[in-house]
């Protein structure tokens, strides 16, 4: 299991903070999302939440085993508004339904790790875009304090504003946002995390140059903060960034190289809250190089979400649902080497032998979203699977933000130069075996001076 302790350390005498890996690793526990589409239309008639007690995955093992075998320390919940609802009826909440979603919420927060609540409807209602001709943004902050409110007591829920919006006016979607942030914190969620979601798919390829980030970075909490205001970041690794093809063909190296070097120029943090690939041999030296920059880069990046767990079978193309061998969790090649070693320091985990061919005995077809890179008004749906059970498918400062999210979440933003962040500064290192190391570097540095 990987070390908790995970402390920023400021080193004396130097110009950047880096952290040896991200804060926060996590896994999407997928499901209650499955048939939604990227027209905000997610029907959900068969869709199973992903638990055993109601006719899902055990998704409450899968997030033990990853908290207690593996060390993650977040997950990704995924729902649909319309799941939510009672009809289509936007502001009547269906009472069972919310209470199967928060029986998967209180199943997260047991286990102590960060929980996310992924709104997965790509910014729109039944195919028209919330504040842009669709729902209002009266609608949308009344949705978020009617579930911040249940939540705000509880500092581990993490608000993941939408899932993935697309093709929208993004000043009119950054004054949707604020609206919603507003209502959170009023609420009173003042002090948890909040993702800002940009336009085209979230993508780490284009939120510092399509207007995504300068918009959304104009967001302030009630206060006039942006603490605990953080950028939503999403990247795949195949041909047209969709998440649906199992070749690898890029490591976004460059991509979150550009991402990193705004943040940090703009003195604010992000986070990666969906990311994958398959365990296609082309992925798993792109899918690792990705991971290891990210946790190279945790000065600006808090955390990695991997996609995904949970209702997926095993067959799934971009699977991280872990087999039961002998009544035991077993993580796939995949989990071990590209997502959990980088993590760790590139150590894999030993958390069992040889990953498993897909054990699952009960599969059906699922469609999700597509994220094209390239086109985004003629996407299809993607991330098709084979399903478990049967489913149709900074303040005013970086430093001051990084302090303030919850535990100290990432490192402490000194104020780095993208030159010294790119020569690799001085590692801040992350479990108590590696902070003597650290110490050491520290004197050494403190020597030089």
């Amino acid at each position: 299991m990987l070390s908790t302790f995970r402390s920023p350390l400021l080193l004396l005498g130097l110009s950047a903070t880096v952290q040896a890996g991200t804060k926060y690793l996590g896994m999407a526990i997928s499901g209650i999302d499955f048939n939604c589409d990227i027209t905000g239309i997610c029907p959900f008639k068969n869709v199973e939440v992903p638990l055993a007690s109601l006719g899902g995955a055990d998704s409450a093992a899968q997030m033990k085993h990853f908290v207690d075998d593996d060390g993650l320390n977040m997950f990704r919940l995924p729902v649909s508004w319309q799941f939510l609802l009672d009809g289509d009826t936007i502001g009547t909440f269906n009472s069972d339904r919310v209470q199967n979603y928060d029986d998967l919420m209180q199943a997260c927060l047991v286990t102590g790790a960060y929980c996310m609540i992924d709104l997965h409807n790509f910014a729109r209602f039944e195919n028209k875009i919330i504040g842009q001709g669709g729902p209002s943004n009266e609608d949308f902050a009344d949705f978020w304090t009617t579930v911040a409110t249940k939540y705000a007591n509880e500092s581990k829920v993490v608000f993941e504003l939408m899932n993935e919006p697309h093709d929208l006016d993004i000043g009119l979607w950054a004054d949707t946002c604020q609206a919603a942030v507003t209502a959170i914190r009023k609420a009173g969620a003042t002090t948890q995390m909040i993702l800002l979601p940009g336009t085209f798919f979230d993508s780490a390829a284009t939120l510092s140059t399509d207007g995504s980030g300068d918009a959304l970075f104009k967001i302030t909490n009630p206060d006039g903060t942006t603490d605990n205001l953080l950028l939503d970041i999403h990247k795949y690794l195949d041909n047209d960034n969709s998440g649906s093809n199992a070749e690898c063909t890029t490591d976004n190296v460059g991509n979150f190289t550009v991402m990193a070097d705004y943040l940090r120029k703009e003195g604010r943090l992000g986070l990666i809250s969906e990311t994958g690939a398959s365990s296609d041999a082309s992925c798993m030296t792109r899918f690792r190089a990705q991971n290891e920059y990210i946790n190279k880069n945790s000065d600006v990046f808090v955390g990695l979400v991997a996609w995904a767990a949970g209702n997926f079978a095993t067959s799934y193309v971009l699977s991280l649902t872990p087999s039961l061998d002998d009544g035991k969790y077993v993580d796939n090649d995949l989990m071990k080497e590209c997502v959990l070693a980088p993590w760790n320091n590139g150590t894999t985990t030993t958390n069992s032998a040889t990953s498993s061919a897909s054990k699952s005995s009960s599969t059906s077809t699922k469609s999700s979203s597509s994220k094209s890179s390239t086109s985004s008004t003629t996407k299809s749906t993607a991330k098709s699977s084979m399903s478990t059970s049967t489913i149709a498918s900074t303040s005013a400062t970086a430093t001051a933000t990084a302090a303030s999210l919850p535990e100290n979440a990432g490192s402490a933003l000194a104020t780095s130069t993208t030159a010294a962040s790119k020569s690799g500064a001085v590692a801040v290192l992350g479990s108590a075996s590696r902070l003597m190391c650290g110490l050491f570097v520290t004197i050494a540095a403190a020597a030089l001076l």
